[in-house]
């Protein structure tokens, strides 16, 4: 991999304005809260959270199908923040979470994967076009016999390979994959990460990897972000990450993990949150964590921890870690 990122995204926030009316000002959804990461070419960055955290929201919106309410988005060191983005689609993808609502029922799996060739216009001829599509399919391990065929007549997994082949049709550089596994079977998902990591080795591709599987995560995953309410809490290589989380909602994460043997599940010390995620329309002050953790105290309740490299490679977001590490 590449010392210097392919893609770099940079105190990115985006809010949602919600309600209002006449008589009533909208509300402000904070989806997204001074968010910033690179990931090299080659590499799979990890983004792991719970449910509204706002992983998916970072994914949309570093590829501007969101625009962003402030930040920078880098690729290759060149700002496309406000750019038109039609050329640089050809080297950013995305992998919907639903394959079932991502593809068009309408079209069939050769004009679906065909689409964006036809948008860019890469192919001069027809024959051409259908070679591509071709390769394609075959490439996530589909055959011409699908090509005329529509997306109610696949398995769940092949609607997810028919959308991965449509996401590398122009080749691209950089790919969002958001939640591309968790509407399949538990039999197909792995081949599915099989084919991604064969894939990324095949033809240099970066990932941003969103899911909520925290084994698949470490599987995949050259480096990990933990998100907490809109916000990154913590960034490390994903090894280093599960053998020494620092932050207390990682430690919390991880200790939730199934273990499969009885014996040592017994042991293990499982770390149990209180109370639930504040809304985003209103998030605490301070820290977003201090109304669950275990160590708040009087200045996480008034004051946001800064986010400060803690170990080579390894940031964190968190009062109780920097004065223990005396940061």
């Amino acid at each position: 991999m590449s010392q210097a990122p392919l893609f770099e995204a940079r105190h990115i926030v985006k809010n949602f304005e919600v309600g209002g009316n006449l008589f009533s000002k909208p509300r402000i959804v904070h989806a997204v809260d001074d968010v910033s990461f690179t990931i090299g070419k080659g590499e799979t960055f990890g983004l792991v959270g719970e449910s509204g955290c706002g992983k998916s929201t970072v994914g949309r919106t570093i590829l501007r199908l969101h625009e962003p309410t402030s930040g920078q988005i880098l690729l290759d060191g060149e700002d496309i923040t406000h750019v038109n983005m039609r050329p640089y689609r050809k080297r950013m993808q995305i992998v919907f979470q639903d394959p079932y609502a991502s593809l068009d029922p309408r079209m069939t799996v050769g004009d679906i994967v065909g689409e964006p060739l036809d948008i860019q216009e890469v192919c001069k001829s027809r024959e051409e076009r259908n070679e591509r599509i071709l390769e394609l399919l075959n490439l996530v391990g589909l055959n011409s016999e699908h090509m005329n065929r529509y997306p109610h007549e696949f398995s769940g997994g092949q609607r997810q390979r028919v959308s991965i082949a449509r996401a590398m049709a122009l080749h691209p550089d950089f790919m969002v994959c958001d939640e591309p596994i968790s509407a399949l079977d538990v039999s197909i998902q792995a081949q599915v990460i099989n084919m991604l990591m064969e894939l990324q080795q095949k033809l240099g591709m970066a990932y941003l990897f969103i899911a909520h599987d925290l084994n698949v995560v470490r599987h995949i995953s050259h480096r990990v972000g933990v998100m907490y309410l809109g916000s990154l809490v913590e960034v490390c290589d994903a090894d280093s990450l599960y053998r020494n989380p620092m932050h207390p909602y990682t430690q919390a994460l991880l200790s939730a993990i199934p273990i499969p043997d009885p014996e040592v599940s017994r042991r293990q010390k499982r770390v149990v949150l209180e109370g639930d995620v504040p809304s985003p329309i209103n998030p605490p002050k301070g820290c977003k964590f201090h109304t669950r953790c275990p160590y708040a105290t009087e200045r996480c309740r008034q004051e946001r921890p800064e986010t400060v490299t803690v170990a080579p490679g390894h940031t964190c977001a968190c009062h109780k870690v920097q004065e223990e590490l005396g940061l």
